[in-house]
């Protein structure tokens, strides 16, 4: 028996006449009479009673064409389910979001993702220092990850996204904060709050330029691992801050910020995915991110 079999059956019931059914599957009477008597056969039940006028299902015929009727159904589901899987519009997808990007732009993007993808599950993991992304991205915990460059990691494939600027979060009423902009070099002498990640990025800016036009870095006092904690510390007097731009939305009081200009001014925004994943439906995510950005 083929699924074929079934479906000549299911059109010889709907239409209770041989060569409408027929015309129905795009094929010729006589053919179709003798697959219906093998499969009759092959069952050793009679389905179908024959007139000259119509025909007319058994007692049996009413229930192997309900049961007929179902595994067509789900036959037909199964195909389309497995095309919606290699289009990637449905399965899992885990993204772990950096602190500043779970603030500026992990909002949009959700709902973006759940209107242009809604066969796909979608969990977040907001405020996620970058070491923490990049070894979840490697055991399979999270399947795409925002982060802040530089990713030293072979088994990542990472696509920048775009570039922000940098800016000094300040206590309010310190006195760097009469001036319009600063430079890496004006905070030397001051107490540095870190995000663990920034911080990384920073050092891998400074060894790209030459030599005698590196500052010397701010004294680190505190390091934290979520960006409102960074930014709270700052309000609080117990250092300055250098952070992404996105990051003066949090509307933190007592906070205060100013423009870092040279060099060292601007900081990646990337994607990164498992440089071995071939799942459709996070090439999509991957693909509205980039649109969204």
């Amino acid at each position: 028996m083929e699924l074929r079999h079934l479906r000549y059956f299911v059109a010889v019931a709907e239409e209770r006449h041989f060569g409408r059914a027929a015309a129905r599957l795009h094929m010729a009477q006589p053919p179709l009479s003798q697959q219906i008597r093998n499969l009759e056969a092959e069952l050793g039940v009679v389905l179908l009673r024959r007139t000259t006028r119509r025909v007319d299902l058994t007692a049996a015929g009413e229930a192997y064409l309900a049961r007929a009727r179902a595994i067509l159904a789900d036959v037909d589901d199964a195909a389309a389910e497995a095309g919606r899987v290699a289009e990637g519009m449905v399965g899992r997808v885990v993204l772990g979001c950096v602190g500043s990007a779970t603030y500026s732009l992990l909002p949009a993007l959700a709902r973006t993702l759940r209107e242009e993808l809604p066969g796909i599950d979608f969990a977040f993991r907001g405020e996620m220092l970058v070491p923490d992304q990049v070894a979840a991205l490697i055991d399979g915990r999270i399947d795409l990850a925002l982060l802040r460059p530089p990713v030293d990691e072979a088994a990542l494939r990472v696509t920048t996204l775009r570039r922000e600027g940098l800016i000094v979060a300040l206590p309010e009423g310190h006195r760097l904060a009469a001036r319009k902009r600063l430079r890496v070099a004006d905070l030397r002498d001051e107490d540095l709050v870190v995000h663990a990640g920034l911080e990384t990025g920073l050092a891998a800016q400074r060894r790209d330029q030459p030599v005698h036009d590196r500052p010397p870095l701010p004294r680190v006092r505190h390091e934290v691992a979520e960006t409102s904690t960074l930014v709270t510390f700052v309000a609080a007097g117990l250092g300055v801050a250098l952070v992404p731009e996105p990051v003066a939305a949090l509307g933190v009081a007592g906070a205060t910020y100013r423009p870092l200009v040279g060099p060292s001014a601007r900081i990646d925004l990337a994607a990164a995915v498992r440089a071995d994943e071939d799942a459709p439906h996070v090439a999509r995510a991957l693909q509205v991110l980039v649109a969204l950005t």
